[in-house]
């Protein structure tokens, strides 16, 4: 009989996020082992119980008592990994997401959930993703790479006097964190501050474009390669879809299916079907989509804005969500992602 070993916690920037996937993701398998990758790179061998009795995941961090603990993942898949087994990848950012763990297990010969390694690392840096996209046809926002040199400012004053609004992000990093906004030119100069002091790493600029936010889950089934229903996000005025409002709903709220036209259901299916593949994605993703307003067609020009390879899987998350409204149970769900990750292993 198959292992199945769910992997979660790891070095991201969605690390609670990922202890509460992992939460909904073990209720669904009762006999999978549960590895809690820590902050600092060790691997906790953790009982069922004490994961599904935490609370609170998104807002306090997970500290059980381990059955056994390995310094690092490279040692706990030496020690106790048999061949047959499959990690579920509950995992969220960092390198847990960006390819890198994606790359070791298939040196290692382990099979997994999820995108392999080149499609990790492509649909993690978001400029890979646009340019990809772009390539095919797909609408993508106006955008620049910064790094706080001298021609920072130029590249940003240029783009914000363009379309009079800009966000500004992490090139790799996911859950809205790191995003900021330029709409004054205080904003603009306390932006170049903030990306001088990181020392040269790279942010995307983008312009910010007005409209309906939707996000949209690809699912390999049996039957072939699906979009499931839109979700739409919408915010309270003033607020962004930041953190606290994906994951504790502070002035932000998820509806599902999206009540939106069937032509722009479609162009935002067509997207994440069109990014699914374009990226070389595996099993399942999520892709986020602006329908513009204004004088924009919305059954033409739905904007792609990023796609996540291991979205969130939590209780409350956009795929369960979709799921639902497309009457597709998360057993089904997980035990078609076990089936695929075999399946890769074995080719």
């Amino acid at each position: 009989m198959t292992a199945v070993i769910v992997l979660f916690g790891g070095d991201g920037s969605e690390h609670r996020v990922s202890v509460a996937s992992a939460q909904n993701v073990t209720s669904h398998l009762a006999e999978a082992r549960l590895w809690f990758w820590t902050r600092d790179g060790a691997v906790h061998d953790v009982e069922r119980n004490a994961l599904l009795r935490f609370e609170r995941p998104f807002e306090r961090d997970f500290s059980p008592t381990p059955r056994s603990i390995w310094p690092d993942i490279g040692r706990a898949f030496e020690d106790n990994v048999a061949r047959e087994s499959v990690f579920f990848l509950a995992l969220h950012g960092g390198s847990g997401e960006n390819g890198t763990l994606q790359n070791r297990l298939e040196t290692c010969g382990y099979a997994f959930t999820g995108s392999g390694s080149e499609a990790s690392c492509a649909a993690f840096d978001k400029v890979r993703a646009k340019e990809a996209l772009s390539a095919q046809g797909v609408c993508v926002a106006d955008a620049c790479l910064v790094d706080g040199d001298s021609a920072t400012h130029e590249k940003l004053a240029h783009l914000f006097e363009t379309h009079g609004k800009v966000v500004v992000k992490p090139v790799a990093d996911g859950s809205s964190h790191g995003v900021r906004f330029i709409e004054t030119e205080k904003d603009l100069d306390a932006v170049i501050v903030d990306i001088r002091r990181q020392g040269g790493a790279k942010v995307l600029a983008e312009a910010f474009i007005t409209g309906r936010e939707l996000t949209v889950a690809v699912y390999e089934s049996p039957d072939g390669r699906t979009a499931l229903p839109c979700s739409e996000v919408c915010l309270e005025e003033g607020r962004t879809f930041d953190y606290e409002g994906k994951y504790l709903g502070k002035g932000t709220l998820e509806l599902t299916p999206a009540p939106v036209s069937d032509d722009v259901a479609s162009a935002a299916q067509s997207v994440a079907l069109t990014a699914h593949e374009a990226l070389g994605c595996y099993g399942y993703s999520r892709t986020d989509i602006i329908i513009p307003g204004g004088p924009y067609r919305a059954d033409r020009d739905a904007v792609f804005l990023e796609l996540n390879t291991l979205p969130g899987l939590t209780a409350a998350s956009f795929i369960p969500q979709q799921l639902e409204a497309a009457r597709i149970e998360m057993d089904r769900f997980l035990a078609r992602q076990i089936e695929l990750a075999l399946a890769r292993s074995r080719r």
